[in-house]
């Protein structure tokens, strides 16, 4: 069964069915997004149940329900682990011996931090507890810890010298510079506390090596994949493109289009390029992604995505524009035939004409000389068929 087409791109065909001229067909619009006219139909039967123009079940109302449900659940193991303490409490065991409780309750299905939240007991000293055989001293540092953290929950503006105090006031005595050292091991610091980081810090390390070295050629698809993001004004405030360009065929193989620019605008592309790929029946393992050294691309959440899906990344140096020459091309090409052409009003005027330009015009109808006079669709079409028929 192939896999779904990513929700953004399927809002956006949607978004161009319903905008399109009199007289034009949706089979046509199916065409030129390369889809079947059944699915665009779906699609728009979804959408209009969504909006409520028609009745149903919207994909809300179904998260709303599962949110419920999980929030019953929830609920209902926060209650277990009351009434579980109540009991364990009322055998006369000390508070400090709390612990065990917490791993009875784990290995019942109930999740440690249900228990630690509803019970205000930190989970750090417990996971140390539970790694390695209590001793006293460990059971001290406990104690210590779960004071000073009640003391920084109530009061986050103190620094370890008034957490001490407040430590002491519980009941727990402990030497300033231990308070600071569980203090620093945990990361309670003031909120009043110097800034940490330096001012106008300039682009950081590349997370991975230049394996392109400006060389735009690829023997065969989803072998080297380009990205950048690229921004523009509208009426509303700026939208962000962030594209990734398969440079076998030129073709754009994955965009994700919102109005901030974070690293899930990339991871989000990234998504959407192999999701589509996957519909195709085609694998991306191995496939290197080549970019400039943005944040967003050097993001923990970008480097993730990377593994998760087995790619390799690759990164230019520090304002060398041709490091990711192939790439610029394209956002020049989209500069001088969509975002320059006139002003926009709203930001979904300008995503619409983004999508329908890049499905329509770049890539089945716009012919380019290193393709041999030919589309991107109709390359990939001609070059793929014989090793398919080979395979």
């Amino acid at each position: 069964m192939p896999k779904p087409y990513p929700k953004e791109f399927r809002d956006d065909v949607v978004r161009v069915a319903r905008n399109r001229e009199p007289g034009q067909q949706l089979k046509q619009i199916a065409a030129d997004f390369g889809i079947s006219e059944s699915c665009l139909t779906n699609w728009l039967k979804k959408a209009d149940v969504e909006d409520g123009i028609k009745p149903g079940t919207t994909a809300g109302e179904n998260s709303e329900l599962r949110e419920a449900r999980k929030r019953i659940r929830l609920l209902e193991q926060e209650n277990e682990v009351l009434r579980r303490a109540a009991a364990y409490l009322s055998q006369a065991n000390l508070p400090k011996m709390i612990y065990p409780l917490v791993r009875e309750l784990a290995a019942d299905g109930i999740p440690v931090a249900v228990t630690c939240r509803v019970l205000k007991i930190a989970r750090q000293p417990y996971y140390r507890w539970l790694a390695a055989p209590v001793t006293t001293a460990d059971l001290d540092e406990a104690y210590r810890a779960n004071a000073l953290f009640d003391a920084h929950r109530d009061d986050p503006e103190f620094g370890y010298r008034f957490l001490v105090d407040e430590a002491a006031d519980a009941g727990q005595k402990m030497a300033t510079r231990t308070g600071w050292r569980i203090c620093s091991d945990n990361k309670w610091w003031c909120s009043f506390g110097k800034k940490r980081g330096a001012k106008n810090a300039r682009s950081g390390p590349p997370v991975h090596d230049d394996l392109v070295a400006r060389d735009f050629t690829a023997a065969a698809p989803n072998m080297l994949w380009l990205t950048d993001i690229t921004e523009h004004h509208t009426g509303e405030g700026k939208l962000y493109l962030c594209a990734i360009k398969d440079v076998h065929s030129n073709r754009i193989v994955g965009y994700s289009i919102d109005s901030r620019m974070k690293a899930r605008l990339a991871v989000e592309a990234l998504d959407s390029a192999v999701a589509r790929r996957a519909a195709a029946g085609d694998r991306v393992a191995g496939c290197v992604v080549h970019s400039d050294r943005g944040s967003q691309f050097r993001s923990r959440k970008f480097v993730h995505a990377l593994g998760r899906h087995a790619m390799a990344g690759s990164m230019g140096r520090v304002g060398a524009c041709g490091d990711n020459a192939a790439m610029e091309s394209f956002f020049a090409l989209l500069q001088k035939n969509v975002l320059d052409r006139r002003p926009w009003a709203t930001r979904d005027d300008l995503r619409i004409a983004i999508v329908t330009w890049i499905e329509r015009t770049y890539h089945r109808r716009r012919r380019q000389a290193r393709l041999g006079k030919l589309t991107p669709v109709e390359y990939e079409t001609i070059m793929t068929t014989p090793a398919t028929q080979a395979a």
